[in-house]
């Protein structure tokens, strides 16, 4: 007969290796970001490409769309807060073509990813992290230089409907004026029974042309809205005068619902851009957030520009590149991810920002400049682009945390609320004092310590209960 102490002793030997702690104490091989009063951050894996979109299955699973690479699934031990170390990594669809795009069905169980051209979907086990069979493809034709992202995303108030956006072919790509050209717009797609692919060009329902590369888009989850976030040119010239360093702005647009198939217009590119700096000659009256034009001609000028097209809600400094957009549940808050500026002399962005949403409109008015509600940034952005993050894609999980990737560093990373807001970090917010992201906030362990999982708290209670029963 097995004794109380033999049977205890062969428990915690089996017991022992569950209960290793969590690591969460990763460093970024960088200056760690810091973050705004209110949040906590903390860098969760980086051993990944360059990872890019990011959306969680049902079974509470990442995926990633890991540029050069495919589709990545990361399982995560949870300790609670910020404290999670990744189980396990599994590459779940292996494609070098897939580069930025991914999508879930509401079921979790069709992953939809795409490359510069076409958009596929594969069956998906949240489970198991499997895919079955062969992709099928949905839509093709979308093949142009410059911009090479097709952002997916998969609506929750019309399920079975896909938006995709594709940007422009080039820096000023004027073939995108023409609605025929299937550039620079955003498409709506009936995904539920598609026996052959689509064209993009000549299929679906159009949300807008005229959108230079609109890589962030988003679903206002309170009123089904729909918006983007908008990459405006580099390197122009207003009437033969450079104003490139502050002009045009970054973007976010309205595109309508899609329960309405009434296809949108004109957003302005390649003719017309949003106004962000207005220490430029010969402007008139125009404001911040209005629409002008680079030249002034009989047929293509400011008053052309601003009856004609449709003007942003909100402009942003230019160049800080908008790569995402993710609603809160009840829509009264977005959060809208900056890349950075790639050339810039005086680097700018590189920070998530926070932007309240009131019945389904930014509560700022349009031609605000305080749109810099930072919550995350680079202590010091003259050490980028290189030697700091470069914040992709956003997520939120089960337990309301926000995640986001860093292409440029290959990583992950999680925020949470501290329930404790003063103000911001730089930008042209109310101040208030920095955290470093990394560094635990006070409800966590110390540095340099893990966590225990609660999950494996619970096995080792009902593994001491079933010990002490068998005595």
């Amino acid at each position: 007969m097995i004794s109380s102490t033999q049977t205890i002793i062969s428990l915690a030997a089996f017991l022992v290796p569950a209960l290793a702690q969590v690591n969460c104490t990763l460093k970024p091989d960088y200056p760690a970001p810091v973050t705004s009063n209110g949040w906590s951050a903390q860098l969760v894996y980086k051993e990944l490409d360059a990872p890019r979109s990011i959306v969680f299955d049902s079974a509470g699973n990442m995926l990633v769309a890991d540029r050069s690479e495919g589709i990545v699934r990361l399982a995560f031990e949870d300790g609670g807060g910020t404290c999670l170390s990744v189980l396990n990594s599994t590459k779940v669809i292996d494609n070098p073509n897939l580069n930025h795009g991914l999508a879930l069905s509401a079921d979790s169980r069709t992953i939809y990813a795409s490359t510069s051209s076409s958009v596929f979907s594969w069956s998906y086990d949240p489970t198991t992290g499997t895919v079955t069979g062969a992709n099928t493809t949905l839509i093709t034709g979308m093949q142009n230089g410059e911009h090479v992202t097709r952002t997916l995303m998969m609506s929750q108030s019309q399920p079975g409907m896909l938006v995709v956006s594709r940007g422009s072919g080039d820096n000023l790509d004027f073939s995108a004026a023409s609605t025929s050209s299937g550039r620079a717009q955003i498409r709506a797609f009936d995904v539920t029974n598609i026996t052959e692919p689509l064209d993009y060009s000549t299929s679906g329902v159009r949300l807008g042309y005229g959108l230079r590369n609109s890589v962030g888009v988003a679903e206002d989850p309170s009123t089904g809205g729909i918006y983007s976030v908008e990459n405006s040119a580099d390197e122009v010239e207003r009437n033969g005068v450079d104003i490139h360093v502050n002009n045009p702005g970054e973007e976010l647009n309205f595109h309508g619902y899609l329960n309405d198939t009434t296809e949108r217009g004109n957003y302005g590119y390649p003719n017309c851009f949003a106004l962000w700096n207005t220490s430029i000659p010969d402007l008139g009256d125009l404001k911040v957030g209005d629409q002008f034009a680079l030249n002034q001609s009989t047929n293509l000028n400011d008053q052309y520009c601003e009856t004609q097209t449709t003007a942003p809600r909100l402009t942003f400094q230019a160049h800080t590149a908008p790569l995402d957009i993710l609603f809160q549940p009840n829509g009264s808050e977005a959060y809208v991810s900056f890349h950075g500026s790639w050339n810039r002399d005086s680097p700018i962005g590189y920070s998530i920002t926070s932007l309240p949403f009131a019945g389904g409109n930014p509560t700022l008015p349009s031609d605000s400049t305080n749109t810099s509600n930072i919550i995350i940034q680079n202590p010091d952005n003259k050490v980028c682009p290189d030697s700091c993050f470069r914040p992709v894609g956003l997520a939120l999980d089960g337990k309301g945390r926000l995640w986001f990737s860093s292409d440029s560093t290959g990583e992950v990373w999680v925020m949470e609320r501290t329930g404790v807001s003063t103000g911001t970090v730089g930008g042209s917010g109310t101040g208030g004092s920095a955290t470093s992201a990394g560094a635990p906030a006070a409800s966590e362990t110390k540095a340099g310590a893990g966590r225990v999982s609660p999950g494996f708290v619970s096995v080792l209670v009902v593994g001491v209960a079933i010990a002490f029963a068998l005595v």
